[in-house]
């Protein structure tokens, strides 16, 4: 039997969350302890450090509303994902948990407080998360990706380390490739996404983006774009009409690649996505999903917007006419795009794995 220390991650069924998680995995499986997932269902479909056999998944729910049947049946499935999470801990014996936010990290953390197992969260969002904020009090260790994110709240600053957002290997590979600006008559690469499961925004603004572009840049323009099956055919539909080479997927596994092949990308600002922006090092056209309580997104897209190394456009303000004129104006200057390209890499940290491991071990006593 194993005998390394065992760390807990912990971490909602999305990208967003499960990605830092396996950054941070990897980095601290290189300095030999041992790593599980407790996360929700969703997770099992996911194919990257964590087997099924790494994987404890705990029941949980999102607060959604304040119905007083939807509060008590959250509730309800929140205490009894706490006492699986408490069995866990005790059989398990972590050195640590480590959430990563989104409502599945609550009863591994909860339990980790009933049991005295240290403690860290780790927010990539340059606001704090619901479920973080909830645990951030009695968390041992309290680790944010962009500075500043608690500066407002003594309390909870004296405990917080700037580290940055964990990179996969992937990301990191992708890194690697330098920005190369496209020259007059050469190819422009295009790529639109919009988040884990597409947006449907992309859909209805970007084809009519792309009617109006000028026939010569339309004709130099390689597209790949992320759309939902039950928008692909209407998008479609148009790209045919404009003889345009387009690429139209629900899913891509090798984003972080695509996103270093591409010379702009177009989408939504969640935190996994410009923390990669920022560490490969790519202009974009950030679109942040409105309506969220926290706004979580329109500060994220802040943070590469003030950098100059991505356009911020509110979503009440993303029509197709707006958007033709940001590509084609940025496809007329290629200087500005590299000096984008630099000003986001500027803000990226590829050490953040390295950095939240030493926090973790730091709590852990390892």
């Amino acid at each position: 039997m194993n005998s390394a220390p065992l760390i807990l991650l912990a971490a909602g069924g999305t990208g967003g969350h499960l990605f830092p998680a396996e950054a941070l995995g990897v980095e601290l499986i290189k300095r030999g302890f041992r790593v599980r997932l407790a996360t929700d269902a969703r997770a099992l479909r996911y194919s990257g450090l964590f087997t099924r056999d790494m994987i404890d998944v705990v029941p949980s729910e999102t607060v959604r509303g304040r119905n007083p049947l939807s509060l008590a049946r959250t509730g309800i499935t929140l205490l009894r994902g706490t006492a699986i999470a408490f069995n866990l801990i005790r059989r398990l014996k972590p050195v640590a948990v480590v959430g990563f936010g989104g409502y599945p990290t609550l009863p591994p953390l909860i339990a980790a407080r009933l049991t005295a197992t240290p403690r860290v969260i780790h927010d990539a969002n340059a606001v704090l998360g619901r479920a973080n904020r909830f645990l951030s009090r009695h968390a041992s260790a309290i680790a944010t990706a962009l500075p500043g994110v608690l500066d407002r709240d003594p309390a909870l600053a004296g405990k917080t380390t700037t580290v940055g957002t964990p990179m996969r290997p992937a990301v990191l590979a992708a890194a690697a490739v330098p920005y190369a600006a496209p020259r007059a008559g050469e190819p422009f690469r295009l790529l639109v996404v919009g988040g884990s499961q597409g947006a449907r925004v992309m859909s209805d603004v970007v084809p009519g983006a792309i009617e109006r572009l000028d026939p010569a840049l339309r004709d130099r323009l390689i597209l790949t774009q992320q759309v939902r099956d039950e928008d692909a055919s209407r998008v479609r539909a148009v790209y045919d009409r404009l003889g345009l080479h387009a690429e139209l997927a629900p899913f891509f596994t090798d984003l972080p690649a695509r996103l270093a092949a591409n010379h702009l990308i177009v989408s939504r600002s969640g935190a996994g996505t410009v923390a990669e922006l920022a560490a490969i090092g790519r202009p974009s056209i950030l679109v942040p999903l409105p309506g969220s309580i926290d706004q979580d997104q329109f500060a994220n897209a802040g943070v590469l917007a003030d950098a100059k190394g991505g356009l911020r456009i509110a979503q009440k303000d993303f029509t197709s006419q707006r958007l033709a004129s940001e590509i084609s104006a940025l496809a007329a200057a290629p200087e500005r795009l590299a000096e984008m390209a630099a000003n986001a890499r500027d803000v990226g940290r590829l050490d953040a794995g390295e950095r939240l491991a030493d926090l973790v071990a730091k709590v852990a006593r390892i």
